[in-house]
């Protein structure tokens, strides 16, 4: 069993998710426009436009985020959860760390802790929130 984040955007998912490949150094997402599904199921959704997405898929190390366009546009923004991921590097942590802040807000800048060399919080410009850290170095 593998838990896979979903995330939910209010029409800014397939924007989201390529930012999200760059980012991360990922291949593009697998993007499910819902103008691509087969007409017959794409007539049932006529107040859709063609580029919402119904589901994106992004590999990132060794997991996956999965996302969509918020069908009903009531979902609020994400809040009580956060997405952790943590690099083996300080200098991977801090690139990372510094793209996702651009146009967003930092909740705990990026700094050493009892727990780990670096950790921070943010929210990036897509509402997504996001808990950043490198890995303790390996002793020699």
């Amino acid at each position: 069993m593998q838990p896979i984040i979903y995330l939910f955007f209010p029409g800014t998912c397939a924007e989201a998710m390529r930012f999200y490949a760059a980012t991360f150094g990922s291949e593009e997402p697998e993007i499910l426009a819902v103008g691509t599904m087969p007409p017959e199921v794409r007539s049932q959704m006529p107040q859709m436009e063609d580029e919402t997405v119904m589901h994106a898929a992004l590999k990132v190390g060794a997991g996956w985020i999965y996302a969509s366009d918020d069908m009903t546009s009531e979902t609020p923004a994400m809040a009580g959860c956060n997405i952790s991921v943590s690099f083996p590097t300080m200098e991977e942590a801090h690139r990372v760390f510094a793209v996702l802040a651009e146009g967003g807000e930092v909740r705990m800048p990026l700094e050493p802790t009892f727990f780990a060399p670096a950790f921070g919080s943010l929210t990036d410009r897509y509402g997504t929130r996001w808990m950043i850290m490198a890995d303790e170095p390996e002793a020699a």
